[in-house]
C-alpha cells in the first residue's frame, strides 16, 4: 500500500479503536502506580506513627525511673527507688542468713 493514501473508514475506525485501547491501558497503569503509592504513603505513615509513639512510651519510661531515682528535691534525702532497692537486698540477705544457720 502507498504510504500518501489516505486512510479508509474501517482503517480510521481501527486506528481510534487501537488509540482508545492503549489509552485506556494507560490510564489503568496510571491508576494502578496511584494506588501503590497511596498505599506506600499509608504504610510510611503508619509506620511513622508508631515510632513516635514507641518514642514517646519509651521518654515517659526513662521520666518514670528518672523520678523515682533521683530525689523530688535539692536536699540529700534519699528516693524511693533507691530505698526500695535497699529493703529488698536487705530482705534477700536476711532469708539468706536464715537459710545458712538452720540449714
Amino acid at each position: 500500500m502507498p504510504e500518501n493514501t489516505p486512510l479508509s473508514d474501517e482503517e480510521r475506525s481501527e486506528l481510534e479503536r487501537l488509540r482508545a485501547e492503549k489509552a485506556a491501558r494507560e490510564e489503568a497503569q496510571a491508576a494502578a502506580r496511584e494506588r501503590a503509592e497511596l498505599e506506600r504513603l499509608k504504610a510510611e505513615k503508619v509506620a511513622s506513627e508508631k515510632d513516635a509513639a514507641e518514642q514517646r512510651r519509651i521518654a515517659e519510661a526513662r521520666e518514670k525511673g528518672r523520678q523515682l531515682m533521683e530525689p523530688d528535691d535539692d536536699d540529700l534525702r534519699m528516693p524511693k527507688g533507691q530505698k526500695i532497692v535497699i529493703a529488698a537486698v536487705v530482705v534477700v540477705a536476711v532469708v539468706w542468713l536464715l537459710a545458712m544457720a538452720l540449714g
